[in-house]
C-alpha cells in the first residue's frame, strides 16, 4: 500500500530527545516500510524516514497562532493536490488537517494520543465523510472522544530491541522516576518516598518551562537535589534511558492526572523494570498489578510496595509488556483496521 503519516512540525521526526508521538511516527514508518509498504511522511523540518519525506512549517512548539494557521493551509494544499495518490492516511497531527480528503475514498485514520477535543470530532462527523477511522491509545483515551464516528483503541509501542533486559539488580538498586518535570507527573512525591524508605532515587526529564511548572521546579525540586540521594540526571535520549532504567530497581509513576497512556511505564518494562504508578487514567490498561508492577491509590500504597519490587520476575515482566506494545505489533493493528 502506499501510505501517509502526518505529524504536525514543532519537533523533527524522529526527536533527538522527548517526543511521544514523534517518536511513534518514526517507528511505525520504518515498519511499514519493513514490511513492504511505500511510506511517505508529511511532517516538520529536519525530519526523515527511509521513505519520502515532505516538509512543513516550523520546528518551534511555541510558534503563534497565525503560524498554525498557514501551516493548516499548507496542508491542505498539500492534501488536495496528492488526493489520489495514496490508500491510507495516517494522521497523529491536527484533526482538521483531514479536510479536504475528508469524503474521498482513501481511508484514513486519526489518531490521538491525549484527551479529545469533542466539539472537532461532533463537527466532522456532522460533514460528509468516508473511510475515516479514530483511534486512542488507550480506553481511557477513548471514553474522552467517542462522541460521533468510529472509534478503535491503538495501545502506543516502543521499539524493543532498543532495550536490554537486566534479569536481576540488587536489593538497594536505585528507584528512577523519568518524565517532565511538571508538578502533575509527581516527582515531589517521588522524592519524598524516596528520602522515608532510604532509597537513592534518580531522575531524568526536562526542566519545565511554563511559568508555573518552572517556579515548582525551582522551589521544590531542585533544593532536594543533592547529587548523593536524590540525583537529577538530566534530560536523557534513549540510550541513556536504557542504560539507567535497566539497573533501576523500580519506577515510581506517582501522577496527579489522568495520563492517556504513560509511555515510560512501558520503557521501564522493556528492561525488566517494574513500575509502581498511581491508579488514574491508563494506567490499569498498562500495568499488570503484581506481574509488571503493582497499581496503587495513594503515597502511602506506593511506600509499602517498594519492598516487595524484587519479587517482580523481571524476565516476565518484559515478555508482557512486549506481548502488548511492541511496535511492529502496533503497527499490524493499525495496518487491519480497515481490513
Amino acid at each position: 500500500m502506499k501510505i501517509l503519516l502526518i505529524m504536525d512540525p514543532g519537533i523533527p521526526v524522529p526527536p533527538p530527545l522527548y517526543g511521544g508521538h514523534e517518536r511513534l511516527v518514526y517507528m511505525f514508518a520504518e515498519e511499514y516500510k519493513r514490511q513492504g509498504h511505500e511510506v511517505s511522511l508529511l511532517a516538520g523540518p529536519d525530519s526523515h524516514i527511509s521513505g519520502k519525506c515532505f516538509s512543513f512549517g516550523v520546528n518551534d512548539l511555541e510558534r503563534s497562532a497565525l503560524q498554525k494557521n498557514k501551516e493548516l493551509f499548507e496542508v491542505w494544499y498539500f492534501l488536495f493536490k496528492h488526493r489520489n495518490e495514496f490508500d491510507i492516511i495516517h494522521n497523529f497531527g491536527r484533526l482538521m488537517y483531514l479536510l479536504p480528503v475528508l469524503n474521498y475514498q482513501v481511508k484514513k485514520i486519526m489518531t490521538y494520543g491525549r484527551p479529545v477535543a469533542v466539539r472537532g470530532i461532533k463537527m466532522v462527523n456532522a460533514l460528509p465523510n468516508c473511510n475515516l477511522i479514530f483511534t486512542a491509545c488507550s480506553n481511557y483515551c477513548v471514553s474522552t472522544g467517542n462522541v460521533a464516528g468510529n472509534w478503535e483503541t491503538v495501545y502506543n509501542a516502543i521499539d524493543f530491541s532498543k532495550y536490554e533486559l537486566n534479569e536481576s539488580v540488587s536489593d538497594d538498586a536505585p528507584l528512577m522516576f523519568l518524565g517532565r518535570l511538571d508538578k502533575i507527573k509527581g516527582v515531589h512525591t517521588a522524592i519524598k518516598i524516596a528520602k522515608a524508605t532510604s532509597n537513592i532515587l534518580w531522575i531524568g526529564g526536562n526542566i519545565p518551562q511554563t511559568p508555573d511548572n518552572f517556579e515548582y521546579y525551582k522551589q521544590q525540586i531542585e533544593p532536594q537535589v543533592d547529587g548523593k540521594q536524590i540525583i537529577y540526571l538530566g534530560a536523557l535520549n534513549d540510550e541513556e534511558k536504557n542504560f539507567y532504567l535497566r539497573q533501576a530497581r523500580g519506577l515510581l509513576f506517582p501522577i496527579e492526572w489522568d495520563e492517556p497512556f504513560g509511555m515510560v511505564m512501558v520503557e521501564a518494562m522493556a528492561c525488566g523494570t517494574p513500575v509502581i504508578a498511581f491508579n488514574r487514567g491508563s494506567v490499569p490498561e498498562v500495568l499488570e498489578d503484581s506481574i509488571t508492577g503493582y497499581i496503587v491509590n495513594d503515597e502511602i500504597e506506593m511506600t509499602d510496595k517498594i519492598s516487595q519490587l524484587n519479587t517482580i520476575n523481571r524476565v516476565i515482566c518484559r515478555e508482557r509488556a512486549a506481548g502488548k506494545f511492541s511496535h511492529i505489533k502496533i503497527a499490524e493493528k493499525y495496518l487491519s483496521i480497515f481490513n
